[in-house]
Order: C-alpha cells, then structure tokens, then sequence
C-alpha cells in the first residue's frame, strides 16, 4: 500500500460520522415515540383499517348495495347477508361498506377545505396583531357562535344536497377551530428568537410566516386535522339521519340510521345496530389518532425527557 493511500485510510478513520439534519432528528424523534405511545398507535390501527375498507369496499362487498332483493326484505345476519338487509332486501354489510366511502370522502376533505382557509386567516391574525387579528378573530366568532349541526344544515339548505356541497357546507363549519388553532401557534412563535432575526436580516413578511413561523404551527394543525375528521363524520351522518346529507340512492351510515330506527321496535335491531357501530369506530378511530399525536408533539408529555 502506498503513503497516499494509506494516510487517506487514516483520514477516513478519523473523520467523525457528518451528523443528521435537525429535520432527521426530529422525524426519528417522532417516530419513537409514536410507536411508544399506545393511544397513537391504536387510533392509526383503527384509521388505516378505516381507510382500507373504504377503499377497497367494491372489492369486499359481497353485493351492489343498491340492488333490491324483495323476498330477502328485512333478514337478520347469516353467512348469505352478514349484516341482514333492509327493507327492499339490500345487503346491509356491502351498504355500510360503501358508506365508509362516503364517510372516509368527508373526513379527508372536510379538514382540508377548512384548514386551507382557516389557517391563512389564523397566521394573518397572530402575525399582524392587532385591529387585524381582532376583526379576523370576531368574524371567526361569529361563525363558531352557531352550532355545528344548526349551521350545517343552513348551508345545506342553500347549496342544495350533494356530497359536494356537504363537504362545502362541513369546511365552512370548521374553518374557525383551524383559524383559532393557528393563531394562538401563531402569537407565540412570533416572538421567538429566530422571527427576529429574520425580521432584522430585512426578510419579508411572507418568507417569515411560511419559513419561521408556519412549520411550527404545523403540529396544531395535525392534531385539529384528525378532531376535524371525527367530527366531520358525525355532523354529515348527522345531516344524513335528518334527511338533508347524501341523497339517495347512495348509502350513508347517516341514512341508513334514519330509516333503521323505524324497524328497532319490531325486533330487526341489525338495521340500526350495525351503520351505528360503523360510525362509533372511525370517529374513534380518529379521536385516539388525534389525542395521542397530541401527547407525541408535546415535549412536555416525554417520560423520557
């Protein structure tokens, strides 16, 4: 072995590993305690699997859920029909498959429209401060003052009933929680060190709020992201139970409720029972989701720390 190459060898022995970004800190950071944490990690069990049978539902479902069996009407749970079927005969256990289409739909737009209004008019408001945060946080008010239910139903009744105006009617619903959430990120990052300096290096206001202020807002809006979608779901089977969310003929487990509880009397309790344990596991799925995402992102709940 010649000189040279033997004293690159021993340069390369001594030079120490290039240390990880703090962005590869953070996410190895992140993942280790997600999977330590066991409400996190049940509420993603439960999420995925929600996820899965929404997407796959024309795979697994056994029957079109809109095709009308009239002798088999009204049958409890069997190997033929696992749910029973309805009263035209319809398969319950595809029907509800296909409404966690709908409800998974709801659930990944609803917090995206509202978050894609709601947080710009957050940052706006604790950036600017002042007259401009308290007008933008009355007119957030005045939304938030009206019950979700109450309020979903007005923009229903004006945009009319499809799954898309739903949604619409849903976003607008949510878009103050998102604004309030980011704002009160906001206010406390705006006096960090690191906005300072920007501010003192002549960077301009946009390139502050989206470089030195929104990432670390991003956590606030992850957690209402996944309370959003919960809620979502259960104001549009809300809607839906009230005869005003998705029009027929497609399923909703809203739907399906409202016209199961006319038949609970009369014994066939699977009409009911069944769209109503649907709707209990996603939003459980996503509360759990979202409060152990709450304790991860927190440093303060860090047993390790």
């Amino acid at each position: 072995m010649s000189e040279r190459d033997a004293a690159t060898d021993a340069a390369s022995e001594n030079t120490p590993d290039r240390p990880d970004s703090p962005l590869v800190r953070r996410a190895r950071t992140f993942a280790a305690r997600f999977r330590r944490n066991s409400l996190a990690m049940g509420g993603l069990i439960v999420t995925v699997g929600f996820l899965l049978i929404a997407l796959l539902a024309p795979v697994i479902a056994p029957y079109d859920p809109a095709a009308v069996d009239v002798p088999a009407r009204l049958q409890g749970p069997s190997l033929a029909h696992p749910f029973g079927t309805d009263r035209y005969g319809r398969d319950l256990f595809s029907r509800v498959l296909y409404g966690a289409r709908i409800a998974l739909q709801v659930a990944v737009a609803t917090p995206l429209l509202a978050a894609t209004v709601g947080v710009p008019i957050g940052l706006t408001a604790g950036y600017v401060g002042g007259r401009v945060d308290d007008a933008l946080m009355r007119l957030m008010d005045s939304i938030f003052a009206f019950p979700a239910i109450l309020l979903g139903l007005t923009l229903v009744a004006v945009f009319g009933q499809s799954l898309t105006n739903i949604v619409a009617a849903l976003g607008i619903v949510y878009i103050p929680q998102f604004a309030r959430v980011t704002r009160g990120s906001a206010v406390s990052v705006v006096e960090e060190e690191h906005v300072r300096v920007a501010r003192s290096l002549g960077a301009s206001h946009v390139r502050i709020v989206l470089v030195h202020v929104l990432p670390f807002c991003l956590s606030a809006i992850l957690v209402q992201a996944t309370v959003t979608a919960a809620l979502a779901i259960v104001l549009e089977s809300s809607l839906s139970f009230l005869g005003v969310g998705v029009p027929s003929p497609r399923p909703s487990w809203g739907s399906i409720l409202r016209v199961g509880k006319g038949y609970v009397d009369s014994g066939e309790w699977w009409y009911s029972v069944f769209p109503g344990v649907a709707i209990v596991i996603a939003v459980l799925g996503f509360n759990l989701l979202g409060d152990g995402l709450r304790d991860v992102l927190d440093p303060r709940t860090d047993p390790n720390r």
